[in-house]
């Protein structure tokens, strides 16, 4: 016997992919540099529109407004998905939110590599163990090795792991996924870190 299927349930899903999807969107470093006379950070280095490029343009306060607002519209879309909907409608926001920031309708779909706003969803959850686990893990792999992005690689792989030690299974579905697509994203550092060209901090690394 089939269930039918409650379409209440599915709208609020679809309600929320999409507000998450269009808070990850927004190009805060393209829209902060722009607003400041700066030139396209998509002209400038690697030509990704997250903080550690536009730091390229010499701008630390430009660079820190732009972590700091990839950071929060990850957290602005679950905390406000969340106290009207609840935390499963969330999940979805937080995923849109995610795939937002990727893969923004208004840059042709290409967008930034995640840390910043994978920052912002364990924080709009409240995920304090495992946002300090990664933040640890990120700070010791980096002085370490003065890789940013095996840093960010290494702890963001820890995250999910954590979660489902902690029992939240969904939330260590998501943020298994997320992570994936982290990685996803960071291929051509990956490449890099392979074959030891990978630039270190200080030298132009990307994030």
């Amino acid at each position: 016997m089939t269930h039918p299927i409650d379409w209440s349930i599915v709208s609020e899903y679809g309600a929320a992919l999409v507000f998450g999807y269009l808070c990850g969107s927004i190009p805060f470093g393209v829209l902060l540099t722009a607003l400041t006379g700066g030139p396209d950070i998509r002209s400038v280095g690697s030509g990704n529109i997250g903080a550690t490029n536009v730091l390229r343009t010499g701008r630390k306060g430009l660079a820190a407004a732009t972590l700091a607002g990839d950071i929060l519209k990850g957290t602005f879309a679950v905390a406000v998905t969340q106290a009207i909907l609840g935390r499963d409608p969330a999940l979805a926001a937080a995923l849109g939110a995610f795939l937002g920031h990727l893969f923004p309708l208004w840059l042709g779909f290409k967008g930034g590599k995640g840390v910043a706003t994978y920052l912002g969803l364990l924080l709009g959850f409240e995920l304090w163990l495992p946002l300090s686990v990664f933040c640890c893990l990120w700070a010791a792999v980096a002085a370490a090795t003065r890789y940013s992005s095996l840093a960010a690689l290494t702890a963001s792989a820890a995250v999910p792991l954590v979660l489902w030690r902690q029992g939240d299974l969904p939330l260590a579905g998501l943020f298994a996924v997320l992570s994936a697509l982290l990685w996803f994203m960071h291929r051509s550092n990956i490449a890099r870190l392979l074959r030891g060209t990978e630039s270190k901090i200080g030298g132009g690394s990307e994030v």
